[in-house]
C-alpha cells in the first residue's frame, strides 16, 4: 500500500428549544408528503436588494439541528449558533444588516434535514447556511444546496465530502476524522506506549471515517486495531459491544459515537469493570456535559479539541460564555453550545470583508480571502481551490469535576489525505 504520511508537522437540559423562530417542526408529518408538498414551489424571489435572503436591513441565514432524536445532545450546536446571531444582532448587525437566523429541527434524520432545508430555501428564502449538523444529514442536501447557489459554512462535521474536491458554494471549517484518528492513535502508541487499540464507531460515513484513519494510522506503527466494534443510530443496548471490546484486550479504545452512545458503552464497560484508556472524537468533546452524563466515569478520557476549551480564558470564548449566560441562562455553555459560536465565525467574518454590496459571489469572494483567520478556533484558510479550512487540532483531557486540561498545542496529523480518501472510498 502506498504510504501516506508524511511527518506529524441530564438529556432534557440540552434538548430544549429555545423561545423564538423554532416553527416548522416536521410534527408528525411525514417527510415524504413535505417533500411533495414542496416540490411544487419555486425558489424565493429575491428581495429588494436582488439577492435571496437579503434585504435593506436583513440577511436571513439558516441551519438545522437534531433537536430532538437520538442526537438532540448535538442540538446545542444549532441554538448556539443562533445566540451567536442573536449576540452580533446586539452589537449592530453587519453593515446595517440584521441577521434573521432560522434553525430547524431534523431530529438527526437526513430525510426530515432534506424537508427542512428545501422549507428555507423556497420558502424562507435563506442566503447562505452554517453549523448544520451530521455527516448524513450535510451529504442529504449539500447538491441541493449547491444547485441553488446557498452558500454554505462549517458544516458540522469532520467527513472530507465538503472540501476533496473543493465545491464553489461550501467551505468547512471542522478539522477531517481522518486527522483526529491519525493524532489520537500516535499519541496512544508514541505517549501512553499503548500497542493493544480497538475502535468503537457509529456505522456510517461518519463513524467510517474514524475506523479508516485509525487503521491507517495503526499500520504505521506496525500495529493493526484489535478490534472493531460498530454501532447503528437506533442502538440502545451495547452490553455485548462491552464484552467484545473487553475481550479483545484492548489497553486503548478510540470512539466515534454520538454522547447517547457514548454514555451507554461507557456505563456497559463500567459494569464490566473493563478500564481502557479512551480517546475519543472532537464530537465527544464537551467533557463537562459528558462528566455529568456518566456520572464522573468520563474522568481521564483524552478527546480532539478543534476550537478553544469551554473553560478556557481565551477573550473570545469569555465574551461567547457571557454572552450565552446573558441570552440563555438555563443552556450550558459547553462545547457543544459554544461550538456554534466558532462554527459561525467564518460566515460573520466573510459577511463584513463582503461589503456592503452583498451577493453571493461577493461572499465567495470575502471567504476566499480568509488567510490565517483566528476565531476561537486554529487558523482558517480558504481559496479559490483551498475549501477544507483548518486540519490542525490539539489533544486534551478531562479532570475531575469535568472540566479538561490541553494536553498538546495546536498539531496535524501529518496524513496525505487524498491517499486516505481513496482508501475510505474503496473500502465504502
Amino acid at each position: 500500500m502506498m504510504s501516506i504520511w508524511s511527518r506529524r508537522s441530564h438529556v432534557s437540559r440540552l434538548s430544549r428549544v429555545s423561545r423564538r423562530r423554532r416553527g416548522g417542526r416536521l410534527g408528525e408529518v411525514t417527510a415524504v408528503l413535505l417533500l411533495a408538498t414542496f416540490a411544487g414551489l419555486s425558489c424565493a424571489e429575491p428581495d429588494d436588494s436582488g439577492v435571496r435572503g437579503v434585504t435593506d436591513d436583513t440577511i436571513v441565514i439558516g441551519t438545522w439541528s437534531p433537536l430532538t432524536g437520538p442526537a438532540a445532545l448535538w442540538g446545542a450546536v444549532g441554538r448556539g449558533a443562533e445566540l451567536y446571531f442573536d449576540m452580533i444582532n446586539e452589537e449592530g448587525g453587519i453593515h446595517g444588516r440584521q441577521i434573521e437566523f432560522i434553525l430547524k429541527d431534523d431530529a438527526y434524520q437526513p430525510s426530515r434535514t432534506v424537508a427542512a432545508v428545501r422549507e428555507m430555501v423556497e420558502r424562507d428564502g435563506v442566503f447562505a447556511i452554517t453549523a448544520g449538523v451530521g455527516t448524513a444529514s450535510n451529504r442529504a442536501v449539500l447538491d441541493y444546496l449547491s444547485e441553488n447557489e446557498v452558500v454554505v459554512v462549517s458544516p458540522a462535521t469532520g467527513a472530507t465530502h465538503w472540501a476533496y474536491p473543493p465545491k464553489k458554494y461550501v467551505f468547512a471549517a471542522y478539522t477531517p476524522y481522518l486527522d483526529e484518528a491519525g493524532v489520537l492513535v500516535d499519541y496512544a502508541v508514541e505517549d501512553l506506549g499503548k500497542t493493544r487499540v480497538a475502535i468503537i464507531y457509529q456505522n456510517d460515513d461518519f463513524g467510517e471515517s474514524g475506523l479508516v484513519g485509525a487503521r491507517l494510522a495503526l499500520e504505521k506503527h506496525g500495529l493493526s486495531v484489535v478490534e472493531a466494534v460498530s454501532v447503528e443510530v437506533p442502538d440502545t443496548d451495547l452490553n455485548s459491544h462491552a464484552v467484545r471490546l473487553r475481550e479483545s484486550g484492548a489497553d486503548a479504545v478510540l470512539a466515534w459515537l454520538t454522547p447517547r452512545h457514548a454514555t451507554i458503552i461507557h456505563g456497559a464497560v463500567g459494569r464490566l469493570g473493563y478500564e481502557p484508556q479512551w480517546l475519543v472524537s472532537s464530537v465527544l468533546a464537551d467533557s463537562e456535559l459528558m462528566y455529568d452524563l456518566t456520572e464522573g466515569a468520563w474522568e481521564g478520557v483524552i478527546f480532539a479539541a478543534i476550537g478553544q476549551l469551554a473553560n478556557s480564558d481565551h477573550p473570545l470564548t469569555v465574551k461567547y460564555r457571557e454572552a450565552a449566560a446573558r441570552l440563555a441562562p438555563d443552556e450550558l455553555a459547553g462545547e457543544f453550545l459554544l461550538a456554534g459560536f466558532r462554527y459561525s465565525e467564518p460566515l460573520v467574518e466573510g459577511l463584513r470583508r463582503a461589503g456592503r454590496d452583498l451577493t453571493t459571489e461577493t461572499l465567495i469572494a470575502a471567504l476566499e480571502s480568509l488567510d490565517g483567520f483566528v476565531g476561537t478556533g486554529p487558523p482558517i484558510t480558504y481559496g479559490p481551490d483551498q475549501r477544507q479550512g483548518t486540519r490542525a487540532m490539539y489533544l486534551a483531557q478531562t479532570v475531575r469535576g469535568g472540566t479538561a486540561e490541553k494536553l498538546t498545542d495546536w498539531i496535524e496529523s501529518g496524513i496525505d489525505i487524498e491517499a486516505a480518501i481513496r482508501v475510505l472510498e474503496e473500502e465504502r
